[in-house]
């Protein structure tokens, strides 16, 4: 696990959000890892959104990041959530060490992100630039589907997933807390704020899922962190956002 007197990682994200940044402050937050927020910064201090536009954008860099979040260690510099995570698991000693379950745990991320995408594309089916508004028809629609099929089609394949474990089923992958179970804990989290009749019925039929989701909230250091300010609210500006009439 990364030392205390190493250089703090530099996340970027939006500083209102939780959003998809959130499943990366998860993992250096349980791994009590050093690391500087940097748009929630005061410009002061280097930070405020635009040090983070400032640096997405900066045409120096060869291996530039779509948009946040993005994280940068040193001269390295990661984006996309999954990714970010594939090269934090082994520096925090939040994955495996054999590369088969690296890969699993990567899958099982990749997966969460194609939740995370369905439940972002509820409030916006037909474009990001549009006012949820001018979209509400199209937008209870797509609801009722992930409501009806998506949400307990994706908790359920959880559900056996860590019914397989060959370790038992108190974590995804192995006996230890990996991100995979850390991001699968925000998942539930933000189905239970966005959606939560439809949340409620799906993770009565996904016990094992439940119980997960309490475990990793009572490891001390992620319990420290949701009590903390560190840990931004949900809103209707991030991606889990609660329209009643979308939770069908």
């Amino acid at each position: 696990m990364t030392g205390t007197n190493r250089t703090p990682y530099q996340l970027h994200y939006w500083p209102t959000i939780q959003g998809r940044g959130e499943f990366v402050r998860l993992a250096l937050e349980a791994a009590g890892a050093p690391y500087v927020d940097v748009a929630r910064e005061p410009p002061a201090r280097g930070g405020g959104e635009e040090a983070l536009m400032r640096t997405l954008g900066d045409p120096h860099n060869p291996r530039p990041s779509f948009a946040p979040p993005f994280l940068i260690d040193g001269d390295v510099v990661v984006g996309q959530t999954a990714a970010i995570l594939l090269y934090l698991g082994p520096r925090l000693g939040l994955v495996a060490e054999g590369e088969a379950d690296r890969v699993w745990t990567q899958q099982l991320q990749l997966t969460v992100a194609d939740v995370v995408a369905e439940a972002h594309d509820t409030h916006h089916p037909l474009s990001v630039s549009m006012y949820y508004e001018d979209q509400r028809e199209a937008a209870i629609e797509r609801s009722r589907a992930f409501c009806r099929e998506r949400i307990p089609k994706y908790l359920g394949w959880f559900e056996q997933v860590l019914a397989r474990n060959p370790a038992g089923p108190a974590h995804l992958v192995g006996d230890a807390l990996s991100y995979a179970d850390l991001s699968l804990f925000q998942l539930v989290a933000g189905l239970r704020h966005a959606f939560p009749r439809a949340a409620k019925r799906a993770l009565a039929r996904t016990p094992a899922v439940v119980q997960l989701h309490d475990r990793v909230q009572a490891v001390p250091r992620v319990a420290a962190y949701l009590r903390s300010p560190r840990r931004i609210a949900f809103n209707e500006e991030g991606i889990f956002r609660r329209y009643p009439e979308l939770d069908l």
